[in-house]
């Protein structure tokens, strides 16, 4: 019975240790606690770590908490986005920006797609394997008497 008190007494202590040891800030928060404390007075010893990586911490807050809400301005409702610098386009198909004269799912028109081969040059589909005015690519045009073939002017 005595070893069984013992036993519970040390159990005891090594918890409130073990407590103790956990609430105390460890050298780096209390370096931190004194940076802090120290900066009010101006007389710090070390300097402003802007050198040092710091990183935030989101345990223990709420994911929602965490997300930046920002209005969405989408095209449909603001067609003047899509005019702004850094647009992919000036048009508006789909509450997307785009450029109805190279977009080849929206290519003279929203929703005018382009076959597979296709790509869209000026607002119209074109074959640019087979095409003389846009060989290879948009406004690549072959010389006369030369053919397009393979995206390349005289090939043969």
């Amino acid at each position: 019975m005595k070893l069984l008190k013992i036993f519970l007494l040390l159990a005891m202590v090594l918890g409130c240790l073990a407590i103790s040891l956990a609430a105390t800030p460890s050298e780096e928060d209390q370096s931190s606690l004194d940076f802090i404390n120290n900066d009010d007075e101006g007389n710090s010893d070390r300097p402003w770590p802007e050198s040092e990586e710091t990183t935030s911490s989101l345990r223990g807050a709420n994911r929602f908490l965490a997300q930046k809400s920002r209005a969405v301005m989408t095209c449909d409702k603001y067609p003047r986005v899509c005019r702004a610098k850094g647009s992919p386009g000036p048009d508006c198909c789909k509450k997307k920006c785009v450029n109805v004269t190279t977009d080849r799912l929206n290519c003279g028109m929203c929703g005018k797609k382009c076959k597979y081969p296709e790509i869209c040059c000026n607002g119209q589909c074109v074959n640019p394997m087979s095409n003389k005015k846009n060989c290879g690519g948009c406004s690549n045009k072959c010389k006369k008497g030369s053919k397009c073939q393979y995206g390349m002017c005289s090939y043969a």
